[in-house]
């Protein structure tokens, strides 16, 4: 693979095939997280608001394994059970990305793992 394998107990384990995170040529690309709590390996949210959170905490610990944080961020992919939740989404996504936002795309999506209502996944760079 002409890429480096990075992963963390800090976010939930793969629930498939797929690492938490690939970096190669300077970028890295995070699969998408759930609302999976690591230290439970359950959902814990009971609102959009709470996966929200979670989600982003995920992402923020395989970030940090890699040594970058949001701020490396350059591109995401929110994707949702159902387009109504896209302002409750976006207020709490948008807390992380006071500065300089990443380019996105949303969309409404049939199902996601778990029977979530959120997955992000991203794309960083050094």
């Amino acid at each position: 693979m002409p890429g480096t394998i990075i992963n963390t107990e800090n976010a939930p384990a793969p629930i498939g095939p797929y690492n938490q995170s690939v970096k190669a040529n300077g970028f890295l690309f995070l699969s998408g997280q759930v609302a999976i709590d690591p230290t439970t390996n359950t959902i814990e949210a009971k609102t959009i608001e709470e996966e929200t959170e979670q989600v982003m905490k995920n992402l923020s610990a395989v970030l940090a394994a890699a040594n970058m944080n949001f701020s490396n961020v350059v591109k995401t992919t929110i994707f949702l059970s159902d387009m109504s939740l896209f302002q409750k989404v976006n207020e709490i996504y948008g807390k992380y990305f006071t500065e300089n936002a990443p380019a996105r795309e949303t969309v409404a999506v049939k199902g996601l793992p778990r029977n979530v209502n959120v997955e992000i996944s991203m794309i960083a760079a050094e």
